[in-house]
């Protein structure tokens, strides 16, 4: 049981860290992207699918298995590293042989040297498993957030070399190379660990029976996160692909931040109260809340200000990843209510639900896919609204199965905040739009939301915002 001093650190550290660690790389990513242009970045984002699924395989969700199993052990640690490592030179070595028949179906030669190279970081990884998760199952999230500055400063300083010494894509690849390599080795100065026992049957068993179920919904996620860049890839140029995934990046990275430093500490505290079900649905629905309150008016702001942000920092070249951004907003708005969906069901050691819903999603995407496809990109794009929409309700429903907390009791949570927001975006919107400078109507168009926002939250919203202040302060 985590007390509430740790608790407070747990999540300052874990903010700091997500905040701090996506600021610095939206400062790189940015001074990249007006270096680079937008094929540079299409020619990596065609090989995430498959380093994505490697990963997946390497992790095999034995890491949520651990963070959740209260009498872990040695041998569970020792067990887990020793099934990584091996997995992870079988990706690679299948990755490596792999790499001409990458290359041959996007018809890009250079993909060839790129993912022997890039594929690299699989096998450091594995290094890094156990440290981290030691570290997250004692809320120490400070150690971390300081390996993970580092490593990013490093990573997007050889990155920004490359890129100005005229390297092309592989600056982007000495960037992630680097990052890695480096974090891996700060979190094994901050928190040492070696393995002291043998592989152990018993515990492999233990955690594959919780990790496997994981690992085969993660496997989903990883293939359908990045369908979309392998079709685009396929379909249409490295630059086209390059103004989506930048499109992705940008609208992806408040709503993905957020949830990092929500269930970076909310899984571990929600699984330290599994048993008690009164409180875990209290504190699960002040998440929930707590989420609604800071992501909604982010993602709206941005949704808003695509047009001029992108002109302002990328410049004519990206131009194109404008309304792409306003459109795939709407469907991260909805991404930390998922995630913490999704927490309910591990904690409550649910890992069948937790796969059955991902089939449920993913056979939605499909058919939003097979619509979409032939409609051109932003059609995708507003598919992937709907779908999100669509697998709000699945992932409720699954939690109302196994608590109090109804998709209509969410739905009653979040709604008037996202009502709220959206009236506030729209009146910002249109006051700003009136001015042709791109600063100035970022500025006004955020300030007028955002007043309108504070002003109708503190006026319809009271009760919720003073027992979130309520909750904050007694945690």
């Amino acid at each position: 049981m985590h007390d509430k001093q740790q608790i407070k650190k747990g999540f300052f550290w874990s903010a700091l860290d997500s905040i701090g660690n996506q600021a610095l790389g939206l400062v790189v990513s940015l001074t990249l992207a007006n270096i680079l242009g937008p094929s540079a970045y299409g020619l990596v984002a065609m090989l995430a699918i498959f380093i994505a699924i490697a990963n997946v395989f390497v992790n095999s969700g034995f890491s949520a298995a651990l963070i959740r199993k209260i009498d872990r052990n040695e041998a569970d640690f020792a067990t887990t590293f020793y099934f990584s490592l091996v997995v992870s030179l079988i990706c690679y070595a299948l990755l490596f042989i792999s790499a001409p028949y990458i290359a041959e179906f996007y018809e890009q030669p250079e993909l060839v040297e790129l993912t022997r190279i890039l594929a690299l970081n699989i096998i450091v990884a594995t290094f890094g498993i156990i440290p981290r998760t030691k570290l997250t199952v004692a809320l120490d999230f400070k150690k971390q957030a300081k390996c993970n500055v580092i490593s990013l400063v490093l990573g997007g300083g050889v990155a920004l070399y490359l890129a100005v010494s005229g390297y092309g894509v592989w600056a982007l690849v000495g960037q992630q190379l680097t990052s890695m390599l480096v974090n891996t080795c700060m979190l094994n100065i901050v928190s040492p660990w070696k393995p002291k026992v043998a592989f152990c049957k018993k515990s492999f068993k233990d955690l594959f029976g919780f990790g496997s179920k994981l690992m085969l919904s993660g496997l989903l996620d990883a293939i359908y996160n990045n369908l979309y860049g392998l079709i685009i890839g396929k379909q249409y140029s490295p630059a086209q692909l390059g103004l989506f995934n930048q499109a992705n990046t940008l609208s992806t990275i408040p709503a993905t931040t957020i949830t990092s430093v929500i269930q970076k500490v909310n899984y571990p505290i929600l699984s330290a109260i599994q048993n008690d079900q009164d409180r875990l649905e209290k504190a699960y629905l002040n998440t929930l809340q707590f989420a609604a309150v800071i992501i909604f008016p982010i993602m709206f702001g941005i949704c808003i200000i695509s047009d001029p942000l992108v002109a302002l920092l990328l410049g004519e070249q990206w131009l194109g990843s404008a309304p792409l951004i306003s459109i795939l907003t709407m469907a991260l708005i909805l991404y930390p209510i998922h995630a913490i969906n999704l927490n309910m069901l591990q904690v409550k050691g649910r890992s069948d639900l937790f796969l059955n819903l991902e089939v449920i999603k993913k056979v939605i995407t499909t058919i939003m896919l097979i619509i979409t496809v032939p409609l051109g990109i932003e059609a995708m794009c507003i598919g992937m609204v709907i779908q999100s929409y669509l697998a709000l309700f699945v992932n409720t429903y699954y939690t109302g199965k196994l608590s109090k907390l109804t998709a209509i009791n969410q739905l009653k949570a979040i709604l008037p905040t996202g009502v709220i927001t959206a009236c506030s975006a729209f009146m910002g919107y249109h006051v700003g739009s009136v001015f042709t400078q791109a600063i100035i109507q970022i500025i006004v168009m955020l300030l007028s939301a955002l007043s309108m926002y504070i002003l109708s939250m503190f006026l319809i919203q009271r009760p919720l915002l003073v027992s979130l202040k309520s909750t904050i302060q007694a945690n």
